[in-house]
């Protein structure tokens, strides 16, 4: 048996996915409420930086992995125009419900599929952009997931990863209290669920680090990887290029 982390946990890796899969069961209805309270607003900010990063043009196409509730895949669809594409994609069903419901709601069409980012029913080369927010920690094989995105990239193409990442030395206590003692009595207090959310601040420790992943990307097969730290180091949006 091979195992892998589920928070501070160690599970069987073919047990993850369905660990993970039930978390966001669990939190998809109150996720965006959720999002507001415990960033306090700032995961609007984090996107929308992730949004001008990504310069998209018309006529381009994106795919967003782990796209949950929509709003990367809004702001994209914008952007692209009518002579574009975006793809929005999550291996939650639940997640992918709430999102397409909400792009609908915004008189938003897009192709929607629920997949596995470690087997991209995708072309070789057939997107200009692919985006992750707040899903690669998620992933079992993470260097499987990158190789995956890198191979449905064009040449020149560009990767985003917005993820929670390892915070500044001076943050560390007050963060640690705020995301152990105060983020499971909220998610306890609004979506009736805390253990989810104890698993979320759990999986952000064990999440590799600005330089691991910048690492892990290279060896993913990106040429040029950088990374942007956002509200010191609680998140990094890390940019790779497709050479």
């Amino acid at each position: 048996m091979t195992s892998t982390h589920f928070g501070f946990e160690s599970v069987d890796e073919q047990d993850k996915a369905r660990r993970v899969r039930g978390v966001f069961d669990s939190v998809a209805p109150k996720y965006d409420v959720m999002n507001d309270l415990m960033s306090m607003g700032l995961h609007r900010v984090w996107k929308a930086y992730t949004v001008m990063v990504a310069n998209v043009r018309p006529g381009q196409s994106v795919l967003d992995i782990a796209g949950g509730t929509g709003d990367l895949a809004l702001a994209f669809s914008s952007k692209v125009g009518s002579t574009g594409c975006v793809v929005h994609t999550d291996i939650n069903e639940a997640m992918l419900r709430e999102g397409r419901d909400r792009l609908l709601d915004a008189g938003k069409v897009l192709p929607t599929t629920v997949c596995d980012a470690e087997h991209l029913p995708f072309a070789d080369g057939s997107f200009d952009l692919v985006t992750v927010a707040f899903g690669l920690r998620n992933m079992t094989h993470k260097d499987v997931a990158l190789k995956e995105m890198n191979r449905v990239l064009k040449t020149g193409g560009k990767l985003l990863v917005l993820e929670f990442s390892k915070i500044a030395k001076p943050l560390e206590k007050a963060y640690d209290w705020y995301s152990f003692k105060v983020l499971p009595k909220l998610g306890k207090l609004v979506a009736n669920d805390d253990s989810s959310y104890q698993y979320l601040a759990e999986s952000i420790r064990m999440h590799p680090g600005q330089e691991e992943l910048k690492a892990l990307m290279h060896k993913g097969g990106f040429g040029h990887v950088d990374y942007h730290n956002l509200t010191g180091g609680v998140v990094a949006l890390h940019v790779g290029i497709k050479c």
